[in-house]
């Protein structure tokens, strides 16, 4: 099982993949449709706008787009039949009574494993679709260029049980060399443009080279996202990529670099190496103390021209929740169940494994993390309230974060920041189909839209738990706790999902796994 431990660095300009071939996804068997006519009966809409919930509505969908939403009555009071559209021998019927509906989600920043982590396409693309994700975006593409784009294209006609699949390649992938002048980015942009990707995923480079690709991919319509890695954040922090026309900010690197105001480079101790990863995550869990002050001139200076230069913002804190309180993650309820032996094993501790980092990790470089977040979930809620674009994006498969759960995890983060339910379900939806220029398709349930929806049992603006596969507790009136949620359906153009089989599917593969490998999930250092 070690041996699937690898080191996961994606920082030199015209790397190759670090993951040998993933298989392709099966053949779909799963999911239901698209229908002639499907009614959606009775269901609590959140359209995803803004808007608050309204309902019950019936909803109609013809084929993969929706026709119609009715209002068919008032909450408390019997349905109006005279209502409700009629169904007919061709019409498939889904009785949603008091259950709530919203868009289709986007996870922004969702890799799609590989053999570092033993995982199988099937096994994450259920997991997803499961909590509600019809979207990725797919960031760096380490599967390979032509893997991603291949299952970018059997996602879209339907072929295999996926979201839709937006394919952002690693800047230099596949260009054959290395990059070395600007004509080479603008060459390899154009490469890329023409093979069928969406964007491109930085972790940035030497300016001249690394402004010509953000450049030409604006002039192609490509989208553009960086990861500000230490190594290259001295080259450009996150303000300057703004400037050179970088359309969204992914984690939050090089956003306290750019409101530095006593130091140039990060207070790096002495002994500090990149390539030991405790020293990585440790030393970046200082980094908003070292930045302006919340409120000052400098901090409102540089998140207004970022306002101005139209960033989106893409924060993914919850793949570096662990390190505020790794406990809670390792032991998270739903690894039992769902996390698969390989998966596991990926997250133990190890000097070499990115994003397994626990060498010595404890209650100084928590306590750290905590004022971390504090700052950092300041400027984005700040940066929403002025009227900023915030997306939604997960990181899974990395720190403890399982995939479909940690998205949900992300939800309740946001929620920790400041955001309104319905401010996040909008980031889920809306504001991430803007980024992805899909917001004329999708994003919203508007008439005329495609059909990706999430159908959930309990009321998510309450209590966002009831989003994750294994629901919320509720103690009923015999006492007894019980679960409630769970995505009861994600529709996916159109075709109807059964969430709870999904899962299920997933679960045995993880039960498949364990008896092969007489496996059981135990915690560091401990053999129970």
């Amino acid at each position: 099982m070690r041996s699937l431990k690898l080191l996961l660095f994606f920082f030199t300009i015209g790397s190759v993949s670090l993951f040998a071939q993933m298989p392709d996804a099966p053949e779909r068997s799963e999911g239901d449709g698209p229908h002639e006519r499907l009614i959606i009966r009775g269901v609590n809409l959140i359209d995803g706008t803004g808007s608050p919930a309204t309902g019950p509505v019936d909803i109609v969908v013809e084929g993969n787009r929706i026709v119609s939403i009715s209002t068919v009555g008032y909450p408390g009071l019997p349905i109006n039949e005279n209502r409700r559209p009629q169904a007919d021998e061709n019409t498939k019927v889904l009785d949603a009574e008091g259950m709530y509906l919203l868009p289709g989600f986007f996870d922004m920043h969702a890799h799609t494993g590989g053999n570092a982590q033993g995982t199988v396409p099937e096994y994450v693309y259920k997991l997803w679709l499961a909590h509600g994700i019809t979207t990725i975006r797919e960031p760096g593409s380490f599967n390979g260029m032509d893997w991603t784009l291949r299952h970018k294209e059997l996602s879209k006609n339907n072929e295999i049980t996926a979201p839709r699949i937006s394919a952002w390649i690693g800047f230099g992938m596949d260009y054959g060399k290395e990059i070395t002048t600007p004509e080479d980015a603008r060459n390899w942009v154009r490469m890329i443009d023409e093979k069928g990707a969406d964007g491109i995923k930085f972790f940035g480079a030497q300016p001249a080279i690394y402004s010509a690709a953000i450049d030409e991919a604006n002039k192609l319509g490509l989208g553009t996202m960086t990861h500000h890695a230490q190594t290259r954040v001295v080259y450009n922090n996150a303000l300057h990529s703004a400037q050179y026309g970088l359309t969204s900010l992914t984690h939050w690197y090089g956003l306290p670099e750019a409101m530095f105001e006593h130091r140039v480079i990060q207070d790096y101790p002495l002994d500090y190496n990149y390539n030991n990863e405790q020293h990585r995550f440790e030393e970046a869990g200082n980094l908003w103390k070292q930045a302006a002050e919340p409120g000052s001139d400098k901090w409102n200076s540089v998140m207004n021209e970022m306002l101005e230069l139209d960033l989106t913002l893409n924060p993914t804190f919850t793949i570096y929740e662990a390190n505020r309180d790794l406990s809670a993650q390792r032991r998270a309820e739903w690894h039992e169940k769902y996390t698969l032996p390989s998966v596991w094993e990926f997250y133990q501790p190890s000097k070499m494994s990115h994003g397994s980092y626990w060498l010595e990790w404890g209650t100084e470089q928590e306590i750290a993390w905590k004022e971390n977040f504090r700052s950092w979930m300041q400027f984005v809620n700040e940066y929403k309230n002025k009227g900023g674009r915030v997306t939604l994006g997960s990181d899974a498969g990395y720190i403890y974060k399982l995939y479909g759960f940690g998205y949900i995890q992300e939800m309740e983060m946001m929620r920790e920041a400041g955001f309104h339910p319905l401010e996040i379900f909008q980031s889920a939806s809306l504001k991430a189909a803007e980024v992805l220029g899909v917001d004329d398709e999708l994003g919203t349930i508007e008439v005329g839209k495609l059909a990706d929806m999430v159908i959930v049992d309990a009321n998510p603006m309450k209590n966002l738990k009831v989003l994750y596969g294994t629901g919320a507790i509720y103690v009923n009136d015999e006492n007894v706790p019980v679960r409630k949620g769970g995505v009861r359906y994600t529709i996916k153009d159109g075709i109807v999902f059964d969430a709870k089989e999904l899962l299920k599917d997933v679960a045995d593969m993880v039960e498949a796994a364990k008896r092969k490998e007489n496996y059981k999930i135990t915690q560091p250092g401990l053999d129970w």
